[in-house]
């Protein structure tokens, strides 16, 4: 499944565009240190955080994409950041777990 799919097969909206990538995992949480070790390259990264820390996470892991969740903001530096370094953004109302599950599902996982 690649990041293109998330629009159509989960209902996840794109805040940042980018190229589309190969999803490779899941990764959950908040906490960015925590993600920072544990995040691996082609992560879908779901969390609330939408701040430019989180994207430079992304980033550094390259994460396949950031999927805000329970209907987080996005702030305009992170937004700005991600465009920059090529690190797709989404949102979605769901809770992480559920969007994490609906990923999981779509992934046939």
């Amino acid at each position: 499944m690649n990041t293109g799919d998330l629009p159509a097969r989960c209902g996840f909206r794109v805040l940042v565009p980018g190229e589309d990538r190969p999803i490779r995992g899941i990764f959950t949480g908040d906490l960015l240190s925590w993600a920072m070790g544990r995040a691996k390259e082609g992560d879908a990264w779901f969390t609330v955080m939408g701040n430019v820390n989180t994207v430079a996470v992304a980033s550094l892991a390259d994460c396949a994409c950031i999927v805000l969740c329970h209907g987080a903001v996005l702030d305009s530096v992170a937004g700005q950041r991600a465009a920059e370094n090529g690190v797709l953004v989404f949102a979605t109302h769901l809770p992480e777990f559920e969007a994490s599950l609906a990923l999981a599902k779509a992934m046939g996982l």
